[in-house]
């Protein structure tokens, strides 16, 4: 997607000097825009626990080229057991995002097919890549889908815009391009369907506010930033057509982990007959859970509620405390919808819904023996 006119994606390898990778450092996002380059392990995971990256699919390709990166610096004698120790460095970075593990383990089996090292490092690497082109293919593929959902409203209101109300920051800024709830918007854009879409600010970290947004600006989508306590008013007053939102991860029987507050907009949309579609790649379902209430959820600092960062009239970076000294603040990061609310997944394979007998049929190479598969679809 795009930045001031030019692409970009979220994560890259460094074409010059191998082991190197690059990203967007998201927790300057929109005041500056700097890429970062990482070239250790401890590196890739202060990434992906301190938020430079964050969203389930960015967090599971650069996951990917940590392993990559541990594989080109391990030393040659113990580059396996170097690379289970980087796996198990990543894996405790953040608890809920299912794609996280999922990338660690899938270079791992594959470096494991190899005999040497230099194959092995290879292998890491082209592993790592592929993680993240399917990343980028899978959301541009089920965006195609989501869009028949954009198109079928749009036809009802005889081409008016078509209001469509996000929570977080499910876009390319999550992913590694066009992201997921937002693949549909895009496609729709380009199919030359009238938008507008309610972008919730996403407290604590404004991911909303920060990146959905800006990153809607930059593509040209009519936008309105909102407090995260509207959602419901608005849905009362007929203002919203379509509920979006992605996943970080999602069971086998359709319970969605997202961000906290994503719960809120789903019992309004229902209460209201609003559709509530869940964006993923299949990458972020997970096979062997089949109740959401088993989903780790990531309890973050209190200080991320107790301050917020911007910038200034004169363009300076402040960090300014909204509390009383000495505040309690307890930071749950995520929440659990239960497949009831959900109207339906929309995946890379169609839409499909959010039952497991549903989701199995999909996905048949997932009904086996549990954890025997590779998580590629």
């Amino acid at each position: 997607m795009k930045i001031n006119g030019t692409s970009y994606r979220t994560i890259w390898p460094d074409r010059d000097k191998p082991g190197i990778v690059n990203i967007i450092d998201q927790r300057l996002l929109p005041f500056e825009f700097i890429i970062e380059k990482l070239t250790d392990v401890d590196q890739v995971v202060t990434a992906i626990k301190d938020m430079h990256v964050r969203g389930a699919g960015l967090i599971g390709a650069t996951a990917g080229f940590g392993m990559h990166i541990a594989a080109a610096t391990a030393p040659q004698h113990r580059l396996m057991d170097f690379l289970e120790e980087a796996g198990e460095k990543l894996n405790n970075s953040r608890p809920t995002a299912r794609n996280l593990k999922w990338a660690v383990d899938r270079v791992l089996l594959e470096v494991q097919q190899a005999d040497t090292v230099a194959e092995r490092r290879r292998i890491a690497f082209e592993t790592a890549c592929q993680i993240a082109e399917e990343d980028a293919e899978f959301c541009r593929r089920l965006g195609q889908h989501g869009l028949e959902i954009i198109r079928d409203i749009s036809k009802k209101k005889n081409g008016e815009p078509v209001n469509i109300l996000t929570h977080c920051n499910a876009g390319w800024l999550a992913f590694v391009d066009y992201g997921s709830a937002t693949a549909p918007i895009y496609a729709a854009r380009d199919a030359g369907i009238d938008v507008h879409v309610w972008v919730d600010e996403t407290r604590p970290w404004n991911q909303g506010s920060r990146l959905t947004a800006w990153e809607l600006q930059q593509e040209g989508i009519a936008n309105t930033l909102i407090t995260d306590n509207t959602g419901g008013h608005i849905m009362q007053n007929g203002m919203v057509d379509l509920v979006l939102v992605g996943t970080d991860r999602t069971t086998r029987t359709g319970d969605v982990a997202n961000k906290i507050g994503t719960y809120l907009k789903a019992l309004a949309a229902f209460d209201n007959n609003i559709p509530f579609f869940v964006a993923l790649p299949s990458s972020t379902f997970d096979w062997d859970l089949d109740n959401g209430h088993d989903i780790p959820i990531e309890i973050r600092e209190g200080n991320e509620l107790t301050e917020i960062s911007g910038v200034d009239v004169n363009g300076k970076k402040q960090t300014v405390t909204l509390t009383a000294p000495n505040t309690r603040a307890a930071n749950f990061s995520f929440d659990v919808t239960p497949a009831r609310l959900v109207t339906g997944l929309i995946t890379e394979r169609g839409i499909v819904a959010a039952e497991e007998k549903a989701i199995a049929k999909m996905y048949p190479e997932h009904t086996g023996e549990r954890g025997q598969e590779r998580g590629q679809a």
